[in-house]
């Protein structure tokens, strides 16, 4: 893909969608970002000024396919084609199985799974009419191994990557490229005002209560040490559009790489079985008591 490519990322209001937007923006490319809100309107338009690039948003909510059609035909009409769709728009879910409502995890399954099903569906025709193309569906360490408190997210991740998985092998003819971003823990909006914890994982009468507590202890130690930047996850996805033959799968942060390296270098399911019993160990039986979720 060249610089002078036309973007469509979605979740560009907050977290490392915005960031994409805003450095993909300085490398040259047109960027489309859609916002939920005015409020995201209006954040990513201040730092599109402070960095001194321009942002076309797009009003969009990925689980509405008037917003999707629409927001679509508005870009075609001011660009006439779309080279790149990014998807970053994504919805967490955070509590223990039993915890979680039919709602709840329906909810990220829309957002996560079908939302980016809705949003492909619309760009498809028109990249495989200009035999070109680029689709990247941001997935998760957690769409590749599963851990306690997150069954919901991480079962609509995985099957995001079952989704590019197939649809990789069905557009290639067209020239199109199909890959998976895998980003490990990173602070963003996710992990704060964003985070979507089930409502009776944060009931204090719930079996796992204690649990769960615990385990979002962990994950915020390990946000506290993490090294790597929305920054380093905009850079690898200009690597992904500018790489001739860019690979199916993409992870980024060094904590996930080393695991998933691990995994592999280890047969069968002797690193899981390892892995597990660590963090289970950490979780039901905690050298340092976490603090009660208020």
């Amino acid at each position: 893909m060249s610089d002078s490519d036309i973007l469509l990322i979605t979740g560009a209001g907050s977290g490392m969608g915005q960031e994409c937007a805003l450095f993909l923006a300085s490398r040259g490319y047109r960027v489309f970002g859609t916002v939920l809100n005015g409020a995201e309107e209006l954040a990513l338009r201040q730092k599109a000024n402070q960095r001194g690039v321009r942002v076309d948003t797009v009003p969009m909510d990925v689980t509405n396919p008037d917003d999707v059609q629409r927001g679509v035909a508005s870009i075609l009409a001011q660009a006439a084609r779309i080279d790149g769709l990014i998807q970053f728009a994504g919805l967490g879910l955070r509590g223990f199985f039993e915890d979680l409502t039919l709602d709840e995890v329906r909810r990220v399954f829309d957002v996560n799974v079908f939302g980016a099903i809705s949003v492909a569906q619309a760009v498809l025709p028109h990249m495989r009419q200009n035999r070109r193309g680029r689709l990247i569906f941001v997935s998760s360490a957690a769409g590749r191994m599963g851990t306690m408190s997150i069954s919901g997210y991480a079962a609509s991740k995985f099957a995001l990557e079952g989704l590019a998985e197939c649809l990789a092998q069905e557009v290639r003819p067209f020239g199109i490229w199909v890959s998976l971003l895998e980003p490990g823990l990173i602070s963003t909006p996710h992990f704060t005002v964003n985070r979507n914890r089930a409502r009776r994982a944060v009931d204090a009468s719930s079996p796992y209560y204690l649990w769960f507590c615990q385990h979002e202890k962990l994950v915020d130690d390990i946000l506290v040490r993490q090294r790597f930047t929305t920054a380093d996850v905009a850079h690898v996805v200009c690597k992904m559009l500018r790489t001739r033959r860019p690979r199916l799968r993409y992870v980024v942060g060094m904590g996930a790489k080393l695991i998933f390296a691990l995994r592999a270098l280890f047969p069968g399911e002797w690193f899981e079985q390892f892995y597990w019993a660590v963090v289970r160990k950490k979780v039901t039986h905690p050298r340092e008591q976490a603090t009660k979720l208020s």
